[in-house]
């Protein structure tokens, strides 16, 4: 037996390993967007997640020091849009602060007030059910209400980067 702890089995996670670890993970890239009384609030998010199919029920987290925070803790309702491969650039504009990230075209309002964004793989209107305080960040839990199913391959996030899908993969003779 050596003094050297096994990193295989050893306890605690630096944070740049756990960043590591979630750099390799490929996630789904969503714009998260809402009216505001002051303004039209959108971001991008890379956390969004199912939580349940009956009632439909899905969760995105947020910095609380993100300034979209405050509108997200006022708000009652939202949208998820489901980014697809075609629109990295947008994902990027979503992504940067200090912009107006609605500038130009590329999405309308609902009848409900909320921006949505135009051509996405598909969106769906929620209603904000309740948020939970997680370390520096919330996870805001979202009852959907109404959504859209668009088509074509999602955009995908890995390793500081978007992505596009290829076709499954099939085992030979499958």
């Amino acid at each position: 037996m050596s003094g050297v702890p096994d990193p295989e089995t050893r306890e605690g996670l630096s944070v740049d390993e756990f960043k590591a670890v979630f750099r390799q993970h490929p996630a789904g890239v969503c714009v998260i967007t809402l009216a505001d009384p002051e303004r039209l609030v959108g971001f991008t998010a890379t956390s969004v997640i199912s939580v349940a199919a009956e009632p439909a029920l899905l969760a995105f987290s947020i910095d609380s020091g993100s300034s979209s925070w405050p509108a997200i803790e006022r708000a009652e309702h939202v949208v998820v849009n489901f980014l697809g491969h075609h629109q990295a650039e947008l994902a990027t504009r979503f992504a940067t602060s200090g912009i107006d990230r609605f500038a130009g075209r590329g999405w309308r309002r609902l009848p409900t007030g909320e921006p949505v964004i135009n051509d996405s793989a598909g969106w769906i209107r929620a209603r904000i059910a309740g948020q939970i305080p997680a370390a520096s960040s919330r996870l805001v839990l979202l009852e959907a209400l109404t959504a859209r199913i668009g088509g074509g391959p999602p955009l995908v996030y890995r390793d500081r980067d978007y992505h596009r899908l290829l076709p499954a993969l099939r085992p030979a003779g499958g």
